[in-house]
């Protein structure tokens, strides 16, 4: 999806993080990127609408019942996990949660001609 135009954040991207977005997980700055590109561009919007709407059906089924701490930190992590493995083509991640932090481990990247620089 994308309106052709040229944009700061693709619109893949955007879309990935929508969810994040909606649930004001994401930080500040990624936050305030997010909302410039929604800002700019129509087919992003009309998709952040339907899942906002989607988000607030499922409040209402659900009763308000809340997930487990345990599961959100799951679901952020595989989320993430996704997300990086999606960004670095042709390359085995490994993301692991520590005490410390999530470390991510990048291994075996692939070189691939479409995506080179050069001319």
């Amino acid at each position: 999806m994308s309106c052709g135009k040229p944009h700061e954040t693709n619109c893949h991207q955007v879309l990935a993080e929508l969810w994040m977005f909606l649930d004001n997980e994401c930080n500040r700055e990624r936050r305030e990127l997010l909302q410039r590109h929604l800002d700019e561009c129509g087919p992003c919007l009309e998709e952040y609408g339907l899942e906002e709407h989607l988000k607030a059906l499922l409040a209402r089924k659900c009763g308000g019942d809340h997930a487990p701490d345990a599961l959100k930190q799951r679901l952020r992590d595989s989320i993430r996990e996704i997300m990086i493995r999606q960004a670095v083509l042709g390359a085995e991640v490994t993301v692991h949660q520590t005490e410390d932090g999530t470390i991510v481990e990048v291994s075996s990247v692939e070189s691939h001609a479409w995506l080179s620089t050069e001319s």
